[in-house]
């Protein structure tokens, strides 16, 4: 029998060829694989020596030559196969161990250049791999160092490598080649910008298996991007608490979303300090305050009902006033940019509850991100919902607004250019910060979404209705604040101006709306009537 070794990762790889070779199978091997083995004292063949050919262009050619391929493809239940390799003077390959360039890690480098990772693309290795994975039958491939124990195993107590085995083997191959080439792809997208692919690809590795879905009954697990970035919530890290089960992922991803609407993406102490509540997906209570506790306090003061069980997220380091405060109520996760030594004590006296450390909480990540859609047999993708207002341009210009006023946090938005006052009445500025904060929180809300804001914080939010009647309706109807003065923000335009008369009547002073109904006049003559201001953003945020 013969062994084909040539791996990038040597971990474990001199034990493997020892063993192998106490059996009595000869090793060939190329490169730094083949110095290394040599030089720990296995008796190896160089490739060069079985082709009949040097390594030329950097080592770029090696493996690519019948004496290799025709070895491991061979079939060897087919006499005409063992006939031709005969007569070419082609020895049968038995085991095929390869594993591959590090392109990830490659990749990876801070400072790596194009040229650096298309140095790193391996081809001879795929092409092996895929090769004796394909002949699966008469070789085993192994392209994982923890699978040298199974083979050697298995070469022990028979001789050779049960068919199981080398099946489970070659599927695993085929799963690593696929996750190589679309990792590929994948970078080589990321150099330019390139439109949604006609034949995606992507690839992802497994962080854990999960103790059940959704429901009990559905198996999960969580995967991870070979390279997300620095906010993604698979980097965060979990310091105390219960695993983390498929709807706290899920929950505590749009979490961190939200959060993100309030942070100006640099990791500055600009930001006002921010709290983010989530249930089942849809947030529950923000709020922004001078220090953490006091943002606390509002955004549990929205909804003191939902936000048990929830999900809390936060944009400040936690304090220890703070975690005093939130361990008055049972919630599921905490997560934050980090917690101080004090804050850390007072909460892990609740056993279960989990607490996720995310440094850079407030990276949003890259504008050319994608969202991922699983549909019944395809898959639908779109760019990710990464602005707020309309930033190609206002929407068509509306009677009142030659006197609107400037708005935005820090001048993030300037107001006369992506927003536009469509009624007699402008809003005043407190009313523009509101609404800002409004459209932020209603964009992470499930449509039809509605919400209340007033002085910095929710008062009441309406997710996932059929109608956008009956979500204005059911914010009113739990508010647990006085609604006089404070603004209303909806996802998508109103069809017709209910929305408008029932805010207005629960006191709501200012509303802000994508516009582009054909009703629209409708509404905005239904709010001078009432005398209430209303500012069309120009974008619609639906979230399904």
């Amino acid at each position: 029998m013969r062994a084909l070794i040539s791996v990038s990762d040597k971990s474990g790889v001199v034990e493997f060829a020892k063993g192998l070779e106490k059996l009595g199978v000869e090793i060939i091997s190329t490169g730094g694989t083949y110095k290394k083995l040599q030089s720990e004292g296995v008796k190896v063949v160089s490739v060069s020596d079985i082709t009949g050919f040097s390594e030329c262009l950097d080592g770029r050619v090696k493996t690519l030559h019948p004496s290799v391929h025709g070895g491991i493809l061979a079939m060897r239940d087919r006499p005409e196969h063992m006939e031709q390799i005969k007569n070419l003077g082609i020895e049968p390959i038995d085991i095929v161990a390869i594993n591959l360039y590090p392109f990830k890690e490659t990749i990876m480098k801070p400072e790596v250049t194009l040229a650096d990772a298309i140095e790193n693309i391996d081809i001879g290795g795929p092409t092996m791999l895929r090769a004796a994975a394909k002949n699966h039958k008469d070789v085993a491939v192994i392209c994982d160092p923890s699978d040298y124990d199974t083979v050697l195993e298995e070469m022990k107590q028979a001789r050779q490598v049960s068919y199981d085995v080398k099946y489970r083997l070659a599927l695993k191959v085929f799963e690593h080649t696929a996750a190589y080439d679309a990792m590929i792809s994948a970078y080589l997208r990321e150099q330019i910008d390139a439109p949604l692919p006609d034949n995606p690809t992507f690839t992802f590795e497994k962080l854990q298996d999960l103790r059940y879905g959704e429901n009990p009954h559905q198996s999960a697990a969580y995967y991870k991007e070979i390279k997300p970035f620095d906010g993604a919530l698979v980097n965060a890290k979990q310091l105390h608490g219960k695993e983390l089960s498929f709807n706290n992922i899920n929950d505590t991803n749009g979490a961190i979303d939200t959060l993100r609407e309030f942070c100006c993406f640099c990791g500055c102490e600009k930001d006002m300090p921010t709290v983010v509540a989530v249930k089942h997906a849809n947030p529950c209570g923000v709020a922004t305050g001078d220090t953490l506790l006091e943002a606390y306090k509002k955004a549990h003061d929205c909804d003191p009902v939902s936000i048990f069980g929830g999900i809390i997220a936060c944009n400040r380091v936690v304090d220890k006033e703070t975690a005093e405060e939130i361990s008055k109520i049972f919630f599921e996760i905490l997560i934050a940019p980090d917690f101080d030594e004090a804050a850390l004590e007072v909460l892990q006296k609740k056993k279960n509850v989990r607490l996720l450390k995310l440094p850079a909480i407030g990276d949003r990540g890259p504008e050319n991100r994608i969202d991922m859609k699983k549909v019944s047999g395809g898959l639908l993708i779109q760019n990710t919902d990464m602005s707020l207002f309309n930033v190609d341009g206002p929407t068509p210009d509306q009677p009142g607004n030659e006197d609107a006023p400037k708005a935005g946090a820090a001048g993030t938005y300037v107001f006369d250019d992506k927003l536009k006052v469509v009624t007699k009445k402008a809003p005043t500025e407190a009313e523009i910060k509101d609404m800002e904060m409004a459209m932020k929180v209603v964009k992470h809300t499930k449509s039809n979404g509605i919400v209340f804001v007033k002085d910095g914080k929710t008062i009441a939010i309406g997710p996932g209705q059929t109608n956008r009647i009956w979500a204005v309706e059911n914010c009113i109807k739990r508010c647990l604040s006085d609604m006089k003065g404070a603004v209303m923000a909806s996802d998508a335009f109103f069809p017709f101006n209910d929305c408008v008369t029932a805010a207005a009547q629960a006191g709501a002073t200012a509303i802000i709306q994508p516009g582009g109904s054909i009703r629209d006049q409708e509404s905005i003559d239904k709010a001078d009537e009432l005398e209430i201001s209303m500012v069309f953003s120009g974008q619609r945020h639906f979230k399904h």
